[in-house]
C-alpha cells in the first residue's frame, strides 16, 4: 500500500501529542499529519503541519481539512488525550474501506479510564442513527473525496454541528462501515456513569448546540425525503364513550421504596373532571402489591395483576390503556416519580383541547431520591417547536415527560413490549400524523437514585438500548419516506 492516509488529530499541549504522532508515523501509510490548534502560537512537532482552528465542530474547521486532504483517506481523531493504533490498525481500516466501498469506516476499541483499559465496542450505524451524539470512537477514517464533496454542499456555518453535518451529508452518498474489531486504544477521560450522560443533550446549558444539531438533522430529513411539514390530522375529542375523563397509568415492578409517594401525587390531584389510577403491578415481590393495597378504599383505584408473565412496560401500558375504565386521556407516570403539583392533570388535560393534540408532553425536573433538585435541573426541550417537533422528534433520544396520550389514537397504535424505549416509539409514531403539545411548567419531578433502570448500565446493555432506538427511527424515517412518496 501507498502512503494514502493524511491524518488530522486535535492539539491541546506537545506531550498530548507526540505519543499519538509517534504512533501514527508507524504506519506506512500515513502521508501527512496535520495537528488542529486553537492557538495560533502553538509549537510545532517534527513531521507535522500545525493548522490553527477555532474548534473541532466548526464549519471553518471542516473546509481546511477538505483543503488539505490530498490523499484518498483522510482521518479524523476527535479526543484531546493519547491514541495508540493497533497492530496494523489503520491498514486493516484502510482495506475494509476499499473492500466495501464504505465513505467512512470506524471501529470498537479500548478505552484507558482511570490507568484501566476496558472494551470499549460501539454500534453499527443505520438510516435511523440520527443522533448528533451517535458514538463512533474517536478515531474516523474518511474518503476522501466524499468528504470533500460533502463540504461543498455545507452551506450552513455551524460553530457546534459541522461534525455531524459532514457525516449526515457523507451518509447520505454511501456506507458508515463498523468494524466490529478492537483496533486502537483511546484515553477517556469522561467517568461518569451511564445515568449521568443520557441527559447531557437536554441540559439547558447546551442550548444554543441542540438549536445547531435540529438545524442540520432537519436539512438532512429534506435531503433523503424524510422531513415532515407542520400540517396535522385535526382531532374531534369524541371517540368512544368514555366513563372518566382521564387515567393515570403507573406500570410498576418491586419499588417497594417509592410507590406510594407516586399513588398520593396522583390521588392528591385536583380536577373539574372524574379521573381514576390504573396501575398494573407485575408481579412485583417485594411488597410493592400491599403497599398499592393500603389505597385499596379510594374508589379512583384499580389495582391491576396481569395474567400474563410475558409483560414489559409497554405489555403493562397496553393493559392499562385497554382497561374498560380507563379514561379518555392515558396519563403516565413512573413508580419512580411524582406529580409536582395537585394541578397536574388539569393542565395536562386542558392542553388537548387548547392545542388540538394526539399526546401531550410535560416539563420535569430533574431530583435527588429526596426531591431535591439536581443537575441538569429543569428539563423542558424547548428545541421542540410546532414548526418542526415532529422532525426534531428523530434526533432526539427521548421526549420528555409527562407523557400523556388521547386514548383512542394510543389503542390504535398500541404500545410495543418492551421495557426500554417503548414511549419513544410511541411519540414517533404519534408525530407522524398527529400534533404533540407541549407545557413547559414543571409538572412532574423525575427521581434519580441508584434503583433506576439506566442509573449505571455497563457498555453492552447501552449499546442495545441505542440499537434498538435506531431502530425505532429506522423504522419510522422509512415510513416518513413512504408517506411523502404517497402525496
Amino acid at each position: 500500500m501507498t502512503k494514502c492516509v493524511n491524518c488530522f488529530i486535535p492539539f491541546s499541549d506537545k506531550a498530548q501529542v507526540e505519543q499519538t504522532v509517534k504512533g501514527l508515523m508507524e504506519s506506512s501509510l500515513v502521508n501527512k499529519i496535520f495537528l488542529l490548534a486553537t492557538d495560533a502560537n502553538a509549537g510545532n512537532i517534527e513531521g507535522c503541519q500545525t493548522v490553527t482552528i477555532d474548534s473541532m465542530k466548526s464549519t471553518g474547521t471542516i473546509s481546511k481539512i477538505a483543503n488539505l486532504a490530498d490523499s484518498e483517506y483522510t482521518l479524523l481523531y476527535t479526543k484531546e488525550s493519547t491514541l495508540q493504533l493497533g497492530m496494523f490498525a489503520l491498514e486493516r481500516m484502510v482495506k475494509i474501506a476499499g473492500d466495501t466501498g464504505a465513505l467512512m469506516v470506524y471501529a470498537d476499541h479500548f478505552q484507558v479510564v482511570d490507568g484501566v483499559k476496558k472494551n470499549a465496542p460501539v454500534i453499527t450505524y443505520q438510516m435511523g442513527s440520527l443522533r448528533d451524539d451517535f458514538n463512533f470512537g474517536s478515531v474516523m477514517v474518511y474518503k476522501s473525496e466524499a468528504l470533500k464533496e460533502a463540504q461543498k454542499q455545507m452551506d450552513t456555518d455551524y460553530k457546534y454541528a459541522a461534525l455531524y453535518d459532514l457525516r449526515l451529508k457523507v451518509s447520505q452518498k454511501g456506507d458508515l462501515v463498523h468494524i466490529n474489531e478492537f483496533l486502537y486504544t483511546e484515553v477517556e477521560n469522561d467517568n461518569r456513569r451511564s445515568g449521568e450522560k443520557i441527559f447531557d443533550y437536554v441540559d439547558p446549558k447546551n442550548r444554543a448546540v441542540q438549536i445547531e444539531m435540529e438545524q442540520a438533522c432537519t436539512s438532512h430529513l429534506k435531503a433523503i425525503g424524510g422531513y415532515l411539514k407542520p400540517e396535522f390530522k385535526k382531532i374531534e375529542f369524541d371517540k368512544g364513550d368514555f366513563e372518566f375523563e382521564a387515567s393515570v397509568i403507573i406500570p410498576v415492578f418491586n419499588r417497594i421504596k417509592t410507590i406510594e409517594d407516586a399513588v398520593k401525587s396522583v390521588l392528591m390531584q385536583k380536577t373539574n373532571f372524574k379521573f381514576n389510577l390504573i396501575i398494573v403491578d407485575n408481579h412485583s415481590t417485594d411488597g410493592t402489591y400491599e403497599a398499592i393495597e393500603k389505597f385499596a378504599s379510594d374508589p379512583r383505584l384499580i389495582h391491576v395483576v396481569p395474567e400474563r408473565r410475558d409483560l414489559g412496560i409497554g405489555g403493562c401500558w397496553n393493559m392499562g390503556a385497554h382497561h374498560p375504565k380507563c379514561g379518555k386521556f392515558a396519563i403516565q407516570l413512573d413508580s419512580d416519580d411524582v406529580y409536582s403539583g395537585q394541578d397536574t392533570l388539569q393542565k395536562i388535560v386542558d392542553a388537548f383541547y387548547e392545542q388540538n393534540c394526539a399526546m401531550v408532553v410535560g416539563t420535569y425536573m430533574m431530583t435527588n431520591f429526596n426531591m431535591e433538585m439536581i443537575a441538569p435541573g429543569i428539563i423542558d426541550h424547548k428545541e421542540w417547536t410546532p414548526e418542526n417537533g415532529r422532525n426534531n422528534a428523530l434526533r432526539i433520544n427521548g421526549l420528555g415527560a409527562p407523557r400523556a396520550f388521547y386514548t383512542p389514537v394510543l389503542r390504535d397504535v398500541k404500545v410495543p413490549n418492551t421495557s426500554y424505549g417503548e414511549d419513544y416509539a410511541l411519540g414517533l409514531n404519534i408525530s407522524r400524523d398527529y400534533q404533540i403539545g407541549r407545557l413547559y411548567d414543571v409538572l412532574y419531578h423525575c427521581r434519580r437514585w441508584e434503583d433506576n433502570s439506566d442509573a449505571s448500565l455497563d457498555i453492552v446493555k447501552m449499546n442495545a438500548h441505542n440499537t434498538y432506538k435506531d431502530r425505532i427511527r429506522t423504522w419510522e424515517l422509512k415510513a416518513r419516506i413512504a408517506k411523502n412518496k404517497s402525496v
